[in-house]
């Protein structure tokens, strides 16, 4: 693992500058009952009626009811168990549009059913983010999307919440695909949401927050501010107000259903482009500011999250070399949970080809980050001494026994002598990316639910349009 960018001392000293941000500002709450709920529990009334003084006291208490570890399953019968140490997972992004070539369109369900696939088919990528799609109405794409990416994938489904009573309709089309098993032992799904920093909670947030409590689902509590623009300008300053963000979530699920899993996520922060004035995902500052927030995640003892993400438009040599940055920080720092695989624009669009490039990336980080193994086997002593001078050990038992593990092989990267490139049709990683999905799709779908689940699910999504059109 690499060297932490927060040593302790710097964590407990940003924690404490947080804990004097909830006493002293305090935080917005748009929802009656939770503001009600957090003056029960300690919280005093702020300087204006929707705001509420946090007191240390409560944060500590609300912390110290936070497990650990997070765990994940999807419907493979696999399951993470995640925390500080505990390895990095790679999920999609979410977006709002479909990159197509230099252009973009709006992202419909036939093309989050393709990129479900596609995410299905990458063996590196963990988990499938919903996006919007724009063939529904607003409030119901959540819902919508989360049947079109059940139908296409058995991998960890993280749906993102557009109303609250989506959320609710979501746990129960989870309970669906559960089989029957509970989704506490089995948590096939999993929640979040953003707070609008600085330190607001709106309705949505904290209506998801409590309409997907009391199933033991973990919830990912995201700050994302944006430095120079919602948050100081000086690196240490905006992850004094992140961390300030993710607390206040924290002690409000906590409130809602103590031990619930949470995930802190100050890995979502933004940089505001001064020459631009570009919300930047994926430049150097976002990977210091996302490893950091790992580093206060370990710090809480909590589970961790971030994302990976580029500003280009386009598939291209800058989008590879800002995800690769961003991601192979995150994954060395210890971060849990990295999402953004398939993003472009800034998270805004999602490519197909660039999830199949992201697929690669992940896997030369996960090769990156497991480092050297050193042991008698692996430090090959007597074969050394056996072989003396000379340089036969292409067949040698040992290299036929050991070079899968240490030597990763690369279905997409040109790994070949020019001839053979040129003889394969002279194409770039883009382009080889760009085959590799037509192959993906070319093949027959194979149905991730049974016909009884898609019945339910479809029940479930009918019911929901229904009560919007109420």
């Amino acid at each position: 693992m690499a060297k932490p960018i927060l040593r302790a001392e710097h964590c407990a000293r940003i924690h404490a500058a947080s804990l004097d941000v909830l006493e002293k500002v305090g935080v917005r709450i748009d929802d009656a009952a939770i503001l009600a709920l957090l003056k029960r529990n300690g919280a005093r009334a702020g300087a204006a009626a929707d705001t509420v003084s946090i007191p240390r006291e409560l944060v500590v208490d609300c912390l110290a009811s936070c497990p650990p570890t997070a765990r994940f399953s999807d419907r493979r019968g696999n399951a993470k168990e995640l925390g500080a140490g505990g390895g990095s997972v790679f999920w999609t992004g979410n977006a709002l549009y479909m990159a197509q070539g230099k252009t973009r369109r709006e992202l419909l369900s036939q093309d989050l059913a393709a990129l479900t696939r596609v995410a299905d088919a990458c063996p590196e990528i963990d988990g499938m983010v919903g996006t919007s799609v724009a063939d529904f109405p607003p409030p119901a794409r959540d819902v919508a999307g989360f049947r079109v990416m059940a139908t296409h994938t058995s991998k960890h489904l993280r749906p993102c919440t557009f109303t609250p009573e989506g959320a609710s309709a979501m746990v129960e089309m989870g309970q669906v695909l559960a089989g029957g098993v509970s989704l506490a032992e089995r948590p096939l799904l999993s929640f979040g949401y953003s707070i609008v920093s600085p330190l607001h909670w709106t309705s949505g947030g904290l209506g998801s927050m409590r309409n997907t409590a009391g199933h033991g689902l973990p919830f990912m509590i995201n700050s994302e501010p944006m430095g120079g623009g919602s948050a100081p300008v000086t690196l240490a300053g905006c992850l004094v107000l992140a961390n300030a963000d993710v607390l206040s979530g924290i002690v409000i699920a906590q409130l809602l259903e103590r031990g619930r899993p949470v995930i802190y996520n100050a890995g979502f922060a933004h940089v505001l482009d001064m020459s631009t004035a570009v919300a930047l995902t994926g430049a150097p500052e976002n990977a210091l500011l996302q490893s950091a927030g790992a580093d206060l995640a370990h710090f809480h003892n909590l589970p961790s999250a971030s994302w990976m993400s580029t500003e280009s438009m386009v598939a291209d040599a800058q989008a590879a070399s800002e995800t690769m940055i961003t991601g192979l920080a995150h994954a060395a720092n210890g971060v849990n949970i990295v999402w953004g695989a398939g993003n472009l624009e800034s998270t805004l669009c999602m490519s197909a080809e660039k999830l199949v490039i992201d697929d690669e990336i992940v896997g030369a980080i996960r090769r990156y980050v497991r480092g050297i193994e050193i042991n008698d086997e692996t430090l090959a002593l007597d074969l050394i001494q056996e072989l003396g001078h000379s340089p036969d050990y292409l067949w040698n038992e040992h290299t036929l026994e050991h070079f899968q593990r240490e030597i990763r092989h690369s279905h997409l990267a040109v790994r070949c002598k020019r001839e053979a490139w040129e003889h394969q049709g002279s194409r770039a990683w883009d382009e080889r990316a760009a085959q590799r999905v037509r192959e993906i799709l070319a093949q027959v779908p194979v149905p991730q639910v049974t016909p009884e689940q898609e019945r339910e699910l479809t029940r479930i999504v009918d019911r929901h349009l229904a009560a919007l059109r109420a």
